[in-house]
């Protein structure tokens, strides 16, 4: 288990030299972020990426992520030229040393929460989804805004949008997934990388969308897709334990009994009433998950792959990119750290 942090590049007020000073520190999960979605990464600039990070005194141990145009998502004629792009990029990581690539297959949004600074009784502040707050938000009519949105779609090119998911349901949308996953898969694995999807978060629709990637069934369905350790998963306990319906320790065991666990996000959530979520502190005390056993299961398996800190709390007047601050993530760090020298200790017994 490889101990890694994300970074947002130049812009972020988290720095390299601050990520290298957390014990157990090994690795950075970065991208790069100004390149248009659908054009091919070129190799000058991974190189670029990978001496910062590397004179920093760190490596890149996962590219989170390269993400996927909706285009493919959609079906839409232009895919295969999309595709073709997403698997230069995928070589070109490759020919640099990075073989792990997490990405999502989420129509249009990303991660969706409803408030970037809920205040905890501590002073703390953490990112929440609340159910309730999310149905009355109409991104179209774009009277309300949430974090996961791309705000550089305009009100038109947004109805657009979602008049277009409007005609791909679940299996439609499984369907072009597929077909991705048949293209990509074995060029990745032809030069090495292993491919990670990340879950849908929170792992059920919203705004009437498909959302796919979302528990165990679809971990299962997912693999079965293309049978190969390239075509694995982010294993992000904290967005699958968002749906009070799945219990994570069984995907998290079945993923890893299926050898496609490539990466893993460790982020507590505290549940609340129906399908709204708090983000909380690392330590199981705090959320719903026990990130012990989460933990146990990674050296069960002999995970050898990044887990990152995923997500935390503003703490001790900090501000920044919401989730992405240094403390907390830091503090989580080391928990996880210190949790995986505990049970490798206790198995020499």
């Amino acid at each position: 288990m490889e101990m890694s942090f994300r970074w947002y590049g130049e812009d972020d007020p988290v720095t390299l030299e601050n990520i290298r000073q957390i014990p157990t520190m090994k690795g950075i999960v970065t991208a790069i972020y100004d390149v248009p979605v659908g054009e091919v990464w070129s190799r000058e600039r991974i190189q670029e990426l990978k001496a910062q990070v590397e004179n920093a005194g760190l490596k890149i141990s996962v590219i989170e992520s390269v993400p996927v145009h909706e285009d493919i998502k959609l079906g839409r004629p232009t895919r295969d030229r999309l595709i073709d792009n997403y698997i230069q990029t995928i070589k070109n990581l490759a020919a640099e040393g990075i073989d792990t690539i997490c990405y999502n297959f989420m129509p249009v949004f990303d991660w969706t929460r409803t408030d970037l600074a809920y205040e905890y009784p501590d002073g703390s502040n953490a990112l929440i989804f609340d159910e309730e707050v999310s149905k009355k938000m109409d991104p179209v009519n774009g009277e309300l805004s949430l974090p996961g949105w791309d705000s550089s779609y305009t009100k038109d090119e947004m109805k657009a949008i979602m008049d277009a998911y409007a005609e791909v349901d679940e299996e439609k949308l499984w369907e072009h997934l597929e077909y991705f996953i048949k293209r990509i898969i074995p060029e990745a694995e032809a030069v090495g990388v292993k491919m990670a999807i990340h879950p849908d978060d929170p792992p059920y629709s919203i705004f009437g969308l498909p959302r796919i990637i979302t528990g165990l069934d679809s971990v299962e369905r997912f693999v079965k897709l293309y049978d190969s350790k390239s075509n694995g998963i982010t294993l992000c306990v904290g967005s699958y334990a968002s749906d009070p319906k799945n219990d994570v320790l069984a995907i998290s065991r079945r993923a890893f009994e299926l050898d496609r666990v490539n990466f893993v996000h460790a982020r507590n959530i505290k549940l609340e009433e129906g399908k709204s979520f708090k983000e909380s502190a690392h330590p199981s005390e705090y959320g719903s998950i026990d990130m012990y056993e989460v933990v146990k299961m990674c050296h069960e398996f002999n995970f050898q792959g990044a887990i990152r800190p995923d997500h935390g709390r503003m703490i001790w007047g900090e501000t920044g990119r919401p989730g992405y601050g240094l403390y907390d993530r830091a503090l989580g760090a080391t928990y996880l750290s210190g949790l995986y020298e505990a049970v490798q200790k206790n198995n020499r017994k």
